[in-house]
């Protein structure tokens, strides 16, 4: 049985201004309806465990997969109660999957469970992936022999002209899309706001929200494939 790691973030704040945010919650229903659908188990996991905050303008319950899987037990059983990331047994996992959501941004880029839990299921042999603002998670984790993991690798994540749509440009501490740049990626930017994911090998990621879908087919078909 196949069973994937789903993360999620522990802050609430978008630092220093007040203002509440959290994950994003179609970032993580819609690759689990996907995942589900291919009898693909899940866990959830965040940086700190327990109940993790959700950006409350994502709390959309007229999308029916949102509303699918809130009023789920298990689901909901989950997420009250994800698993402290660095109490993690990678070897459980074939994959490990990073939702967004602006919390993201001020908890993933350092965490030192998330550089560690990231590398070792990718040098087992498992997929990394993640989407929107996701793949901060992915900016430091670095491999065994030193390098960064998206260094040379085709990805994208939100972009830098979508966080200027949506006035975080001079909140978020960094760029993502520079800062993935930095480190090496070969980052593949579409036109804000489309649906568009990007595969390299083991590495699967989407741009922003509407390709949270996408990235879970992504997952499910290397996985079959496998």
């Amino acid at each position: 049985m196949k069973k994937i790691l789903c993360v999620v973030t522990s802050n609430n704040v978008k630092g220093a201004t007040g203002i509440p945010t959290g994950f994003w919650l179609s970032e993580l229903t819609h690759p689990l309806e996907k995942f589900t659908a291919a009898g693909i188990e899940f866990a959830l996991a965040s940086i700190k465990g327990g109940k993790p905050p959700i950006d409350s303008d994502s709390l959309d319950f007229s999308d029916p997969i949102n509303k699918k899987f809130w009023d789920d037990a298990d689901f909901q059983s989950k997420l009250t109660n994800t698993i402290k990331l660095a109490d993690v047994n990678v070897a459980d996992f074939n994959a490990i999957f990073f939702a967004g959501g602006h919390g993201v941004m001020w908890d993933f880029a350092d965490s030192a469970a998330i550089d560690k839990v990231t590398h070792e299921i990718y040098e087992r042999g498992g997929i990394v992936s993640a989407v929107c603002h996701g793949p901060a998670a992915l900016v430091n984790v670095k491999l065994s022999d030193g390098s960064y993991l998206v260094a040379g690798k085709n990805l994208t994540s939100f972009t830098n002209g979508e966080e200027e749509a949506v006035q975080a440009t001079d909140i978020v501490p960094f760029l993502l899309e520079s800062a993935l740049k930095e480190h090496g990626a070969i980052h593949h930017a579409a036109a804000n706001w489309s649906n568009h994911v990007v595969e390299d090998g083991r590495l699967v990621t989407g741009q922003n929200p509407a390709s949270a879908g996408g990235v879970g087919e992504a997952i499910v078909k290397i996985l079959e494939e496998e």
